[in-house]
């Protein structure tokens, strides 16, 4: 792993351990943290579920488990700032860490429903939104306070949403959340909160600082120290992105036929229709083959097979989704204060040499 920070800890795989895999091995996953991981004794954890709800509740997690119907959704987590590295390169992004690519992954997900938690607990007509709060301080807040995420009613009361206690079928690991955490496919990784404690159904959404300061597009022009909370748009689906994984960038190859592998994947409700590959900066183009995904809410391989000639080579590859969108050509285009939310062409320069 690729550690940007040890406290707290941030982390991403090499490319290469994406490659190939339809879930991303425990070891493997990128983990992204705002504060220091929480130890929590799972015999006197409680799930609190408040607010705009007729019934609220408090439950174990086996009252969890044995009072509502288990599911299991495989999905792919993104941190919102998956490939800043590029935008840097761009511009320089201070007080961000400089993720390259592996700032995603996928596993199989299993736990209970979201919408059946709320179900159980009433939703009132005024909730418009349903916050998730958990126990990690993040001193990077101001003031530092815990981390809090929310998503409006109609993601939540969406059956693919779960609360989540384990992971590729093992028990979810202490960094990646335990004992539970939220899971919100096609949604930035910032609103799958770990490590949590309640469910708050609101009529507005979170105030915290990590909904309302952070993870928010702002304009190339902002100064983040000078924006205050609701500047700027805020981050949730996912937008249609694809990357390399395959061989890994910068590497020394052989001239001669080479298979180029990556992933694609679309935004919440979408599709990946398309990957095309190109050898002379767009200007012509071959389709890659397009792996089936593991489930509507997972990504997909990709791969094709190009012939590379003695000298240096910048490959290029973009998606299209399902509506005819497809992906911005270059990361300067997309560069912001923060560094959220590259997804420019995926590029990989080879130096092929006998």
């Amino acid at each position: 792993m690729l550690v940007h920070e040890e406290e707290p800890f941030n982390a991403e795989p090499p490319t290469y351990a994406l490659a190939e895999r339809l879930t991303t091995p425990l070891d493997a996953f990128y983990s992204r943290n705002h504060g220091p991981i929480p130890l929590t004794d799972t015999a006197t954890w409680r799930l609190e579920v408040d607010g705009l709800v007729e019934r609220p509740l408090r439950l174990s997690l086996e009252e969890l488990r044995s009072r509502f119907p288990e599911r299991e959704v495989i999905a792919t987590l993104q941190c919102a700032g998956n490939r800043r590295a590029e935008l840097i390169e761009i511009r320089d992004i201070p007080g961000e860490d400089p993720w390259r690519s592996g700032a995603i992954s996928t596993a199989s997900w299993i736990g209970v429903g979201l919408a059946d938690v709320l179900a159980e607990a009433g939703l009132r007509p005024e909730a418009a939104h349903v916050s998730f709060s958990a126990p990690d301080v993040a001193q990077e807040a101001d003031p530092p306070q815990p981390y809090v995420g929310s998503i409006p009613v109609a993601k939540a009361t969406a059956g693919e949403v779960l609360l989540a206690w384990a992971m590729n079928g093992h028990p979810l690991p202490a960094v990646h959340g335990a004992p539970l955490r939220v899971i919100v496919p096609g949604w930035i990784g910032a609103r799958s909160v770990k490590w949590l404690e309640r469910i708050t159904a609101k009529a507005d959404p979170s105030d915290g600082y990590f909904q309302a300061v952070a993870y928010r597009m702002l304009p190339p022009d902002a100064d983040p120290s000078q924006c205050g909370p609701g500047a700027g748009i805020s981050l949730g689906p996912v937008a249609l992105t694809c990357d390399i994984l395959r061989p890994e960038h910068g590497s020394r190859v052989p001239p001669g036929p080479t298979e180029i592998t990556g992933y694609a994947l679309a935004g919440d409700g979408r599709s990946v229709a398309r990957v095309d590959v190109s050898l002379d900066a767009g200007h012509t183009w071959t389709q890659a083959k397009l792996d089936a995904p593991a489930g509507p809410w997972a990504w997909q391989h990709w791969r094709t097979t190009v012939v590379l000639s003695e000298g240096e080579v910048e490959i290029v590859a973009r998606a299209w989704d399902c509506a005819g969108t497809t992906q911005p050509e270059s990361p300067a285009t997309l560069w912001n204060p923060k560094g959220y939310a590259n997804t420019s062409w995926g590029r990989l320069h080879l130096i092929c040499r006998r």
